[in-house]
């Protein structure tokens, strides 16, 4: 009897596991199905990942390589090192690329902008090389500043070996996590950017020895074109026969940006397809705040200082995305702040923070920085404030 009795418990416990086990898989497993074997979805402000599946594992990129590319070129306009007006001359080695191009001649005059066009629009490979040439005297010495950028945006698993993704080269790869992050970087730092990702068709003139002709440059991007319930504002795709078809998808609804990067998606439909199912998910799923009153900043004492005051400032404004409903409107902001600061004080020092809680949950802090500088006093300033003291007392 005994041991009947303990069969039967094993038994029990048995069917219970396989049955918590299986309400875990379909809890916790994919709350979408996409063809590609490697994806992230990523909201813009905030940089939360939303949905990953296989983020980290390097694959070839191909042509969303070129998003480093744009962010560079962005680069070098915000510094002012290049302009859009300026004129880039094709060189033999920039027309020598293969794969997708806009058939720049040797010698050929193009602007920046419409040099940005045909590398966002019609992906052309001979007009990024010629922009690297421009930028950095090299391809070679452009790819080292790539990396470096990639690098800097915390790209753990890229390294790049071209600024176009022709090469098929086993070590010329990235993630679709980095892919997310470069795509985030260009969107928030140049939206600019969909001013020529939004672009279907557009002409450009080539004028040669040959003469003058124009040339149609049309938008790989095809979700640009397909019915959606979010405004598609870019980005980037990209296939070659070693990493098929990739896509950086970028859309806006209610003022929520999402990120969806494909890797190696079976064919090009597929890569369209499981952005739209992304992006519906992540529509579906998420709803963002943002701060756009911000308690008003009192000047800060200072201790010992020239000035007896420094006054403040945000980091940044505060986003928050949620993926539960939360009631936004039971957020609580606190300001922790010192009741001083000791002199000396330079620009940027961090004096406090402003934490957003709700339900006793933290959700995240912006950091409070002086907003300028404040010299330790010495003894002239103290005879200073002694002597304008006692004026005030004899008035």
């Amino acid at each position: 009897m005994k041991k009947f009795l303990l069969t039967l418990c094993i038994s029990f416990q048995i069917i219970v596991m396989q049955v918590f086990a299986m309400d875990v898989t379909v809890s916790g497993g994919d709350a979408v199905q996409i063809a590609a074997p490697s994806a992230v979805l990523m909201e813009a402000s905030t940089g939360q990942v939303i949905y990953e599946k296989n983020p980290d594992e390097p694959r070839s990129p191909a042509s969303i390589t070129k998003i480093m590319t744009l962010i560079l070129i962005f680069d070098a306009i915000d510094s002012g090192k290049i302009r859009m007006t300026d004129e880039v001359v094709t060189s033999a080695y920039a027309k020598s690329m293969g794969g997708s191009q806009v058939f720049l001649e040797e010698g050929e005059i193009q602007t920046v902008e419409t040099m940005i066009k045909c590398i966002v629009i019609a992906s052309g490979n001979d007009a990024s090389v010629a922009m690297a040439e421009y930028i950095a005297g090299t391809e070679a010495e452009f790819v080292r500043m790539m990396n470096e950028r990639a690098a800097g945006l915390g790209m753990t698993g890229t390294h790049f070996e071209d600024c176009c993704g022709l090469t098929d080269s086993p070590t010329h790869v990235s993630t679709a996590r980095d892919v997310a992050l470069m795509s985030r970087e260009l969107i928030t730092k140049y939206p600019q950017i969909h001013t020529y990702s939004t672009i279907w068709m557009e002409n450009i003139t080539h004028v040669t020895k040959q003469g003058t002709k124009e040339f149609g440059l049309s938008n790989t991007n095809k979700l640009l074109k397909m019915a959606t319930n979010f405004r598609v504002t870019g980005l980037k795709t990209g296939s070659t026969s070693t990493a098929k078809y990739c896509l950086s998808a970028t859309a806006e609804k209610d003022g929520v940006r999402l990120i969806a990067s494909i890797m190696a998606a079976p064919d090009y439909k597929a890569r369209f397809a499981d952005a739209q199912v992304l992006l519906n998910y992540g529509y579906a799923s998420c709803r963002l705040y943002e701060d756009t009153d911000m308690p008003l900043l009192s000047d800060m004492p200072v201790l010992d200082g020239v000035e007896e005051l420094v006054p403040l400032r945000y980091q940044e404004r505060f986003s928050y995305l949620s993926l539960s409903g939360e009631d936004f409107q039971a957020i609580e902001k606190k300001l922790m702040l010192p009741e001083n600061l000791s002199a000396p004080v330079e620009p940027g020092e961090k004096a406090g923070v402003l934490r957003y809680e709700l339900n006793g949950k933290v959700l995240g802090e912006v950091e409070i920085l002086t907003d300028g500088a404040v010299k330790k006093a010495g003894y002239a300033d103290y005879l200073k404030k002694l002597k304008r003291a006692w004026m005030i007392q004899t008035e």
